[in-house]
């Protein structure tokens, strides 16, 4: 993983700080109603609540140190409403940042916690909501026009977050998965990584519900097999996977139909 490679291990709970308090004084100035360009549906108060609530769910859950999934939804379903007004969502956005940071502080990284993912842990948790406080960040500073650098090793470690976990595919003995083009070498041109990534359809019943689904079998480093090339920043590579406008330009090369099934990858939405 990237952030072991580089200058040692990320410091995740400092990035969730400091891209919490960037998105949170970028908006707290936004009208409400402003439209955040990367996620059209919202506005900027839909943006302030979104990042709010996500972080009051995990503060929760490392607060209660909840690792029941029952006990998780029951949590989940007795939360408050939303505010109605900005200062309401300031307030518990304030609230709820405070909390999740300080309660993954106290906490040690191995602490198991419930997790969508199948790491189970704080550190995860640490991890996953750095990188949501970082892509969000982006969004509120594109809803007023105000863009700043993303952090390089960051973005480089969300970059291989993307490809693993929210868009890839680890075989599972009721799922199948057959690659639906060659492999495509996805490589930072200032981060000195580079993943393979092959484009799977993968199919099967998971949880009583029928798949259908285009994710990525991942590997680290080229491959000689690999059919075509896609290179950028880790900032932009990482807004890329994330569906957010990259400020500079991805190159591309090679097979066009196998850059087109990662695009078909992309094409679903995570928030």
């Amino acid at each position: 993983m990237p952030s072991s490679r580089s200058g040692g291990p990320l410091p995740y709970l400092d990035h969730l700080a400091a891209d919490s308090a960037r998105f949170r004084a970028v908006l707290a100035t936004a009208p409400a109603d402003a439209r955040v360009p990367s996620c059209p549906d919202w506005s900027a108060d839909d943006l302030l609540w979104h990042l709010a609530e996500v972080q009051w769910f995990w503060g929760e859950i490392a607060e209660r140190g909840l690792t029941d999934p029952a006990a998780v939804e029951a949590m989940n379903d007795a939360r408050d409403e939303r505010p109605t007004d900005r200062s309401g969502l300031l307030a518990f956005f304030d609230r709820s940042s405070e909390r999740l940071h300080r309660q993954l502080t106290d906490l040690a990284p191995t602490t198991p916690l419930w997790m969508w993912a199948d790491d189970k842990t704080a550190g995860y948790i640490a991890r996953r909501q750095a990188h949501e406080a970082l892509v969000h960040r982006l969004d509120a500073e594109l809803t007023v026009g105000d863009r700043t650098p993303l952090d390089p090793r960051l973005a480089a470690d969300g970059v291989d977050e993307a490809l693993r976990i929210m868009r890839g595919h680890e075989p599972d003995e009721d799922l199948s998965h057959a690659p639906v083009a060659g492999p495509v070498t996805i490589a930072t041109v200032d981060a000195m990584h580079t993943w393979t990534v092959t484009p799977v359809r993968i199919t099967g019943s998971w949880n009583g519900r029928e798949i259908d689904l285009q994710r990525f079998l991942v590997a680290d480093g080229p491959d000689p097999s690999s059919v075509a090339e896609i290179s950028g920043t880790a900032a932009d590579l990482d807004c890329w996977l994330w569906n957010r406008p990259p400020e500079g330009s991805i190159a591309r090369d090679g097979d066009p139909t196998a850059q087109a099934a990662v695009d078909a990858v992309l094409s679903d939405s995570i928030d």
